[in-house]
């Protein structure tokens, strides 16, 4: 009984902690497929169900490996007032300038966008069908963590300014309530020069928006009583107290469009990584790989002799 308990409350709190929420992170990666150029779409719907259903993968990862959080955030704060003028971007030189350890602490969102990427490369060049889908549907769940504004601050649920709580509240009540009536074209795809200069660009555009993403929100709290703030809905069969629907299109519409645009603009980032990593690996035909079946074991962690032959580099 215990050990049932255990796993159903892993489960939950996977489902509560889990960035832009698994709704939001499966529509980006579906979204995607559709902005790839026809070169490389046939091979990418064909297995859009997978990327798709795979997108939170690295999410249930940080239930049991414990490196693969900070994968998922970079605490620019922690470097300063100005932050992006004190980290350099590159691996080498950061971690010489602040300790590998002092990195991991602060978050290695940019860094491991960069990694996935030539993990992808190599993927591709090899013509590695599982690893192709696995790297494709990673690299979609990181670059959509990069999008949001709470995944690049130390603030990251508003437990600094008493808003315990709007770190899900922006990434998975808003677009789960809203999204139905976004626009999700969003063009084609296009080649990226450099991979790890474009992960630094959306870092940096994200926490251009922490102050408007708190700020709006402590001003809209202080307009609305707490029996008009919260409701009860159901979730999973179960009563959960959550932030109203009166709440919440109140702050949907005080952020101007804010989800919807970088909903969006994850979606084309997310393409063009795509993209850039198959011209980057030569163009290399994969529509023969449409037809191989997919196997658990070889879409499991790599082993440390794959680690070593360069599967996981940082560059």
């Amino acid at each position: 009984m215990n050990r049932i308990y255990l796993l159903l409350l892993a489960v939950l709190v996977i489902i509560m902690l889990s960035s832009w929420g698994f709704h939001a992170h499966k529509l980006i990666n579906r979204m995607a497929v559709f902005a790839l150029p026809t070169d490389i779409a046939g091979f990418y719907k064909h297995h859009a169900d997978y990327i798709t259903e795979h997108a939170i993968d690295a999410d249930k990862r940080c239930y049991v490996d414990t490196a693969e959080s900070p994968r998922h955030f970079i605490d620019v704060d922690d470097y300063g007032e100005q932050p992006f003028d004190s980290i350099p971007i590159h691996w080498t030189a950061a971690a010489g300038k602040f300790t590998e350890r002092r990195l991991l602490a602060s978050g290695i969102l940019p860094w491991q966008i960069n990694r996935s990427y030539h993990n992808l490369v190599t993927a591709l060049g090899e013509k590695d069908f599982q690893r192709i889908l696995r790297y494709s549907a990673d690299i979609g769940h990181y670059l959509a963590d990069a999008h949001v504004p709470l995944h690049t601050t130390s603030n990251y649920n508003g437990q600094l300014t008493n808003q315990v709580g709007i770190h899900a509240f922006w990434e998975s009540r808003l677009p789960e309530l809203f999204s139905d009536g976004y626009n999700f074209f969003v063009g084609r795809a296009h080649y990226i020069e450099s991979p790890l200069n474009d992960a630094w660009r959306i870092v940096k555009e994200s926490f251009s928006l922490v102050d408007s993403v708190l700020g709006i929100e402590a001003q809209l709290n202080e307009r609305f009583p707490a029996d008009r703030k919260y409701a009860y809905v159901e979730r999973n069969r179960s009563l959960i107290r959550a932030y109203s629907e009166e709440y919440s299109l109140a702050y949907h519409e005080a952020l101007q469009g804010m989800v919807e645009r970088r909903l969006r603009a994850s979606i084309i980032s997310v393409g063009s990584f795509w993209y850039s990593a198959w011209v980057d690996a030569g163009q290399p035909d994969i529509r023969h790989l449409t037809k191989q079946t997919l196997t658990q074991d070889s879409l499991a962690t790599p082993t440390p002799a794959q680690k070593i032959l360069g599967r996981e580099e940082w560059h």
